[in-house]
C-alpha cells in the first residue's frame, strides 16, 4: 500500500508539470485551431536558455523563468504574426498548421543541433536530488517544487482568462470566433496574444524541463507526442481536460512504471488516447462536434 501511495504521490507531482506543458498547447488550439507541432521544441529551446543561465550565471531554473516567459511570449506574437497570420482564413487552414508547425519544429531542431550539437544537458541546483521523508514514503524536492510552480502558473493563466478583459475576449474566441467579430472583438489581435501566451508557457515549462529531465534537440519529439496524447484524451481546447488528463495519466503511467518498468510507461498515454478516440473521440471534456 505505501508503495502504491507513492506513485501516485510521483504521478500528481509529474503530473501537474505535464499540465502545464500540454496547457499552452491546448490554449493555442483552443482559440485558434492551430495543432501546434513545435511547441515542444520551443520548450526544449527554453530549457537551453534555462540551463545555460544556471551553468554560465548561476541563475537558479525558477528564476530564469523571468526571462523565458517575457522572452518567448515576444517569440510567440512574431511567430504567428510572420507565419500564422498569413495562412489564417484560407480553407484549409487546420492542415496548413500541422505541415507548418511540423517544418518549423524541424528548422529549430536543426538550428539547436547546429549550435549545441546533440549532447544531453540538465541543471543539477542541489534540490534536484534531495527529498522530503514523510513517514515510509519520500518526496522528490525538485518535482514538488516544480508542481508547485506549474499550478501557480496555471492559476495565473485561470486569473488572466476569467478576471481581464483580455481573457474575456479570448474565452469568447474560444467559444465562437464569429461571434466574438460582432460584438467587437479583435479576433486577429487575440489569436496573436493567445500564441504568444501559449509560447511563453512552454518558456515556463523548458526551465522546469532543463532540471527536471536530461535533454537534446531532438527531446521534442517525445515531448510532443505525449502532450498530444494528452490534449487528445482531455479534450482539445480544454484547458480542464489538459490539467485532469496530465494528473490522471501520469498516475497511471507511474503505477505502470513501478509494476512492469520504465519502458512501458510512455505506452500508458498512447493506449488511454487510443481507448478515448474508440469511445468518446473528442476526448473527456471537449465538445462533441456538430454538423
Amino acid at each position: 500500500m505505501t508503495q502504491v501511495a507513492q506513485m501516485v504521490i510521483l504521478g500528481i507531482l509529474l503530473g501537474g508539470v505535464y499540465g502545464l506543458m500540454a496547457s499552452g498547447l491546448t490554449l493555442v488550439y483552443g482559440v485558434m485551431g492551430v495543432i501546434n507541432l513545435a511547441h515542444a521544441v520551443v520548450m526544449i529551446g527554453a530549457a537551453y536558455l534555462a540551463f545555460f543561465l544556471w551553468r554560465d550565471h548561476g541563475v537558479d531554473p525558477f528564476l530564469s523563468m523571468v526571462a523565458t516567459i517575457p522572452i518567448f511570449f515576444v517569440v510567440g506574437v512574431l511567430l504567428y504574426v510572420l507565419l500564422f497570420e498569413r495562412i489564417s482564413g484560407t480553407s484549409r487552414f487546420g492542415e496548413m498548421t500541422v505541415l507548418l508547425s511540423f517544418g518549423l519544429a524541424l528548422v529549430i531542431e536543426g538550428l539547436l543541433g547546429y549550435f549545441f550539437t546533440g549532447i544531453y544537458h540538465s541543471s543539477n541546483p542541489g534540490y534536484a536530488t534531495e527529498t522530503f521523508r514523510v513517514g515510509s514514503i519520500f518526496i522528490p524536492k525538485g518535482q514538488l517544487y516544480a508542481f508547485a510552480a506549474s499550478v501557480a502558473l496555471l492559476l495565473a493563466l485561470w486569473a488572466i482568462l476569467y478576471l481581464t478583459r483580455v481573457g474575456y475576449a479570448i474565452r469568447a474566441t474560444m467559444q465562437n470566433t464569429t461571434a466574438a467579430q460582432i460584438v467587437g472583438v479583435n479576433t486577429a489581435r487575440i489569436a496573436a496574444i493567445s500564441f504568444g501566451i501559449g509560447t511563453a508557457l512552454a518558456g515556463a515549462a523548458g526551465s522546469l524541463v532543463s532540471y527536471l529531465f536530461t535533454f537534446f534537440p531532438g527531446a521534442h519529439w517525445q515531448f510532443i507526442a505525449l502532450l498530444l496524447a494528452l490534449t487528445v484524451v482531455g479534450g482539445l481546447g480544454s484547458l480542464r481536460g489538459a490539467l485532469v488528463g496530465a494528473i490522471v495519466l501520469s498516475i497511471a503511467a507511474a503505477l505502470v512504471t513501478d509494476h512492469l518498468g520504465p519502458t512501458w510507461s510512455y505506452l500508458t498515454f498512447y493506449f488511454a488516447l487510443f481507448v478515448v478516440l474508440l469511445i468518446r473521440p473528442q476526448g473527456l471534456f471537449g465538445r462533441e462536434a456538430s454538423l
